[in-house]
């Protein structure tokens, strides 16, 4: 697993950012200017930075400078923007940035270039502090993962605890003297606790069992009113 420290300005994308990382394993430390990031830089030493160019105080390009002449540009450094132009690219790429990702980002995308930065840095011989999958006919095969912008993904990794058990008696624990959208929405909302449960509260793995991609998964679970808060909670108590 590898520390990577986020630098944006923007809350969502720092939440997002952060959901995504942390359910691939790896511990994730937040910046929202550039004054943050300096402080975090010298506090973890992080394996990877994923730089937002446009902030308010100190845009990105002249942090990265900032880090490059002063001996501090150790890791890998991905720059993010939505208005960067070609040019601002190619000048961080000159001063030492990794690699570019143009916003708004796939889930894809990042994956990828948090990926290829940290195998940079992997000792020679050694395998990158990457979180692999199951093996697969040609060998270890990344995470299938869909071509979803980071700002309207959501990601697993939330151990949700099943509240029913879902046998042949489960039609005795709906009311069906309601209106048919009601009573769809109750048996929807117990059946997707049971397969968060059942799946160790994987949104992946549930995505792939219910034939939901994760965007409309989440957006689902949210419409039905699963406390994924209390999720994280339960899985919080149960690891101490």
């Amino acid at each position: 697993m590898a520390n990577i420290l986020v630098v944006d300005d923007e809350l969502g994308i720092r939440d997002l950012l952060s959901e995504i990382l942390n359910d691939e394993g790896h511990t994730v430390e937040l910046a929202e200017n550039a004054a943050q990031a300096r402080a975090a830089r010298q506090r973890m030493r992080p394996d990877l930075v994923l730089l937002d160019i446009w902030m308010p105080d100190t845009d990105g390009v002249t942090l990265l400078k900032e880090w490059s002449t002063t001996g501090l540009l150790s890791m890998p450094v991905v720059m993010m923007s939505g208005h960067a132009t070609i040019e601002t690219a190619v000048e961080a790429t000159k001063i030492g940035a990794h690699s570019f990702l143009e916003k708004p980002i796939t889930m894809q995308k990042l994956l990828k270039a948090v990926e290829a930065g940290l195998a940079r840095n992997a000792p020679a011989g050694a395998a990158a502090a990457v979180p692999m999958r199951k093996p697969g006919m040609a060998g270890v095969m990344p995470m299938q993962v869909t071509e979803l912008t980071v700002e309207a993904a959501m990601t697993g990794g939330q151990a949700i605890p099943a509240v029913v058990e879902m046998g042949p008696q489960a039609r005795q624990m709906f009311e069906l003297d309601k209106p048919l959208r009601d009573a769809r929405d109750e048996f929807e909302k117990c059946y997707f606790e049971f397969h968060l449960a059942k799946e160790g509260g994987s949104m992946t793995r549930v995505a792939e069992k219910t034939g939901l991609e994760r965007t409309h998964l989440y957006r689902k679970l949210k419409q039905l009113g699963v406390d994924l808060s209390r999720g994280k909670r339960n899985s919080s108590s149960n690891a101490a």
